[in-house]
């Protein structure tokens, strides 16, 4: 049983910054992509951003490219979501989620992650 627990939200200005992490109890870490998903009220979960499987491709919703980066480390079993240049409308939970498959591309699609976080509240004021 795969567990992923996010942690990093919080509280921070307009144009501020958040680093999210995402920690997994997994002995095979390095075999799943890992994407961040976030949900605003609402509305349906949207895709943020991923990273495939050896951390050589990775992926941005158009709303955060050039803000956001993702990377992840596989000794700690991690993955991050390092935000800058926050907006109010980055405002909403954020998720983790895994996918066990080594591709080259990590997916896009919610779908298919095979597992999600419980999530961690995203609040930027202006």
């Amino acid at each position: 049983q795969v567990q992923l627990v996010e942690s990093g939200g919080g509280l921070v200005q307009a144009g501020g910054s958040l680093r999210l992490s995402c920690a997994a109890s997994v002995h095979t870490f390095s075999n799943y992509a890992m994407g961040w998903f976030r949900e605003f009220p609402g509305k349906d979960r949207e895709f943020v951003a991923a990273i495939n499987w050896s951390g050589g491709t990775t992926d941005y919703a158009a709303s955060v490219k050039g803000r956001f980066t993702i990377s992840r480390d596989d000794a700690r079993n991690t993955v991050y979501l390092q935000m800058n240049s926050l907006i109010p409308e980055d405002t909403a939970v954020y998720y983790c989620a895994a996918d066990p498959v080594r591709g080259r591309y990590p997916p896009r699609s919610g779908i298919q992650y095979d597992h999600w976080g419980q999530g961690t509240q995203v609040t930027v004021s202006s």
